[in-house]
């Protein structure tokens, strides 16, 4: 590990990383592993979790290829130094800020979106121009393997490396050198390699979770959110870390929902969800015993149906929950959603507060004074008005939490960003060189300064 780790730092201090031409040829060639490799890699999903060829297309090869496009479009613009106004006292010179590689990067992926969660981070790591270090899920072994394989095979070997294996291997790459660190997946976790991370004082990118709420309001379109939401909750068997975690529905509203869901859910996988070739299983034992035990509270309005050895529980809505039940207490990340009911704008804020910032908020509603009212009101990382997930499928919107749900934005210009620092420079002529900035200051230089400083410093 040591002797490929100095490799990589050997290449980025060699400069080859630097240039254009470089970044633009790693991202072509990532693209053609995801083009090439296809079916591979949809094999290599389906083995690990159940997922589709469909879903596995949608939510992960083709939204990695498009961030590849999106940077490739726009890589030199990225990469050329931003200009600096110079008030009059400074000129004769030329100031900028430049963009430049952190140098080499840690990305630690996510089983539940394998593929999507450790290579959007590299295309925006390779953009900025760094080496990278990916150490993809162990829960996730055949996708593991094939994205071993694949950037060993397409990418620059001395510039990019993989590290499989489990707790003990990532745990060993905590204790190395990196310039920066990216972590997608639980608080606890986050704030383990946060704390590794400050013994060498390195930036750190948290992309972490929480119970992204969905409020309902009366007005909205009921039958298109009862549908939006079915697919958002259940897509991946609800292993997703900006799934609707719960709704708050206004109490009027709410029969006509559950009826509405119900509808959908059926239309969507089939009266029996477990035949559906679109439904998913859920990624271990253990994760299926700790969904399992969130149904013993509330009320099943559908689903419920599971099965430990197929590792299989159906799309499950459970209304009646209070704050204090378990399923209220963590984020789900399963096909289990709670439903609580409220009244008035004011009650659903009190029950949105009682969980810390999430990584995003869903509102169904007409009425804009609601939208301005729950927006300025909520903190989050995103915030998405009568649809679910697609804040998070843009290119050009910044993707990321903000306090308990995590910190640092990618995607698009945002992860080119994460992976760079921006460096000040300013180069000054020779001539003129007046005596007026030196000592001694005596009265009649400072009063001159004095004036130059409070006319021409803005």
């Amino acid at each position: 590990m040591q002797e490929r780790l100095s490799q990589l730092r050997r290449t980025f201090e060699s400069g080859t990383t630097s240039g254009y031409s470089w970044r633009r040829a790693q991202l072509l060639a990532l693209q053609r592993f995801l083009v090439e490799k296809e079916k591979d890699i949809a094999d290599a999903v389906r083995r690990d979790f159940g997922k589709s060829n469909a879903e596995t297309f949608l939510t992960e090869t083709a939204f990695v290829r498009g961030e590849v496009r999106h940077c490739l479009l726009r890589l030199r613009k990225w990469m050329r130094p931003e200009r600096v106004f110079l008030p009059l006292h400074y000129q004769f010179g030329r100031a900028s800020i430049e963009p430049r590689p952190l140098g080499t990067a840690l990305v630690i992926g996510a089983w539940n979106y394998p593929v999507n969660i450790c290579l959007s981070p590299l295309v925006g790591a390779l953009a900025a121009g760094n080496c990278v270090v990916l150490k993809p899920s162990e829960h996730a072994p055949h996708t593991s393997r094939i994205i071993a394989e694949g950037i060993a095979g397409y990418l620059d070997e001395t510039a990019v490396a993989v590290f499989q294996g489990g707790v003990e291997e990532t745990k060993a790459l905590l204790g190395e050198r990196f310039d920066c660190i990216f972590y997608t997946g639980s608080r606890r976790v986050g704030a383990e390699i946060m704390h590794a991370a400050s013994r060498s004082l390195i930036p750190v990118i948290l992309e972490l979770g929480g119970k992204s709420p969905c409020i309902v309001e009366k007005d909205a379109c009921i039958r298109t959110a009862a549908r939006r939401i079915v697919w958002a909750k259940f897509l991946n068997a609800g292993q997703t870390c900006i799934a609707p975690d719960y709704l708050l529905v206004h109490r009027d509203a709410a029969e006509e929902l559950f009826l509405h869901m119900k509808e959908a859910i059926g239309k969507f996988y089939g009266p029996d969800p477990e035949k559906s070739a679109d439904y998913p299983r859920i990624v271990s034992e253990r994760h299926f015993d700790r969904l399992e035990s969130f149904m013993g509270t509330g009320e099943i309005v559908t689903g419920g149906t599971r099965d430990r050895k197929a590792l299989y529980i159906s799309p499950t809505v459970i209304s009646g929950v209070s704050p204090d039940d378990p399923v209220m207490m963590e984020e789900i990340f399963g096909p289990v959603l709670p439903v609580m009911t409220y009244e008035t704008i004011d009650e659903a804020l009190a029950l949105l507060r009682l969980n810390p910032d999430p990584l995003a908020v869903y509102l169904f509603t007409s009425d804009n004074a609601v939208i301005r009212s729950l927006s300025g009101a909520i903190r989050s990382g995103g915030f998405c008005i009568n649809d679910l997930l697609f804040q998070s499928a843009i290119h050009g919107l910044p993707f990321g939490g903000t306090g308990a749900s995590g910190f640092g934005r990618y995607h698009g210009k945002a992860g080119f960003d994460a992976f760079s620092y921006r460096r000040s420079m300013l180069q000054r002529s020779n001539f003129p060189d007046p005596d007026l900035r030196y000592p001694p200051y005596g009265r009649l230089k400072f009063g001159l300064l004095r004036k130059i400083v409070e006319m021409f410093d803005y």
